[in-house]
C-alpha cells in the first residue's frame, strides 16, 4: 500500500544531510511552508543551496536558516526584503554566496529542470551585467543569453490538501513555485493544511500529481 504521509515535520526533514541542493517555495508568505523550513533549522543541516524566489524577512522562514548560519549559497530573485538584516551581513562578510535571477528566468529554469531540458535561450538580462561569463546569440534580431535549468535534491513546498498517495491541490496563490518545483526535485516534501483519503480530490482539481511528490506531512489548517 502506497503511503507517503510522514508522521510529523521533523521526522519529514530528519535525512536532508549537509550540503544539500533544496528548493522552497514561496511568493513572500504565500506558499512558503513555514513549518519545514522551521524544522530544518531544528534539525541544523549546513552548508545549504537554497533556490527560492526570495531569502526570507522580518525573521522569519528562510531568514531563519540564515541567521542560523546553515545556508551557504541563494539562488533567488529578491535577496533584500524587510528585515534581512543576517543576510545583508552574512553577504558584506563573503560568508554567503548569491546567484541573482530574474523571476520569471527562475521560474523557467525550475520547469526546465523538472521538465528534463538542459537550457534554454532568454532575451531576459541581455546586455546586463547578469549576462557576463554567458553564452549569447542573436534570435529574430534580439539578442538572447543562455540559461541553464535547475534541480535539487530536495524541494519543500507547501500545498492545501493531500491524500496519501500525495496528490495535492493549493489555494489561491500559494501555488506559485510549488509545483514546478515538486518536479524538479529528487524528493519533494509537501506540508499540507489538510489530508482527505483516496478519491477525496476531484482529479480535475489535482494540480501537482503523487508521481511528483515522496513525503506529505500536515501541518495545521489554514
Amino acid at each position: 500500500m502506497i503511503n507517503k504521509i510522514v508522521d510529523g515535520l521533523d521526522a519529514a526533514v530528519a535525512d536532508i544531510p549537509d550540503d544539500a541542493v533544496l528548493m522552497v517555495s514561496g511568493f513572500g508568505g504565500a506558499g512558503l511552508p513555514f513549518e519545514l523550513v522551521d524544522a530544518l533549522v531544528r534539525q541544523g543541516a549546513r552548508g545549504l543551496t537554497i533556490i527560492s524566489n526570495n531569502a526570507g524577512s522580518l525573521g522569519k522562514g528562510l531568514s531563519k536558516l540564515v541567521a542560523a548560519g546553515q545556508v551557504r549559497k541563494f539562488i533567488c530573485s529578491f535577496p533584500r526584503q524587510p528585515g534581512s538584516n543576517a543576510f545583508d551581513d552574512l553577504y558584506r562578510e563573503g560568508k554567503l554566496e548569491l546567484e541573482l535571477v530574474p523571476q520569471g528566468t527562475l521560474a523557467e529554469r525550475i520547469r526546465a529542470g523538472g521538465a528534463g531540458i538542459g537550457g534554454f535561450f532568454t532575451p531576459t538580462g541581455a546586455g546586463t551585467e547578469l549576462a557576463q561569463g554567458k553564452e549569447s546569440r542573436v534570435i529574430d534580431g534580439v539578442e538572447h543569453i543562455l540559461e541553464y535549468s535547475l534541480r535539487a535534491d530536495y524541494a519543500l513546498i507547501k500545498g492545501h490538501t493531500g491524500d496519501r498517495w500525495g496528490n495535492l491541490t493549493y489555494r489561491r496563490s500559494g501555488r506559485n513555485f510549488g509545483p514546478v518545483m515538486a518536479a524538479a526535485a529528487r524528493c519533494t516534501i509537501a506540508q499540507v493544511s489538510h489530508i482527505v483519503d483516496l478519491g477525496g480530490l476531484d482529479p480535475e482539481h489535482i494540480i501537482t500529481p503523487g508521481v511528483y511528490v515522496q513525503r506529505v506531512v500536515l501541518a495545521g489548517a489554514n
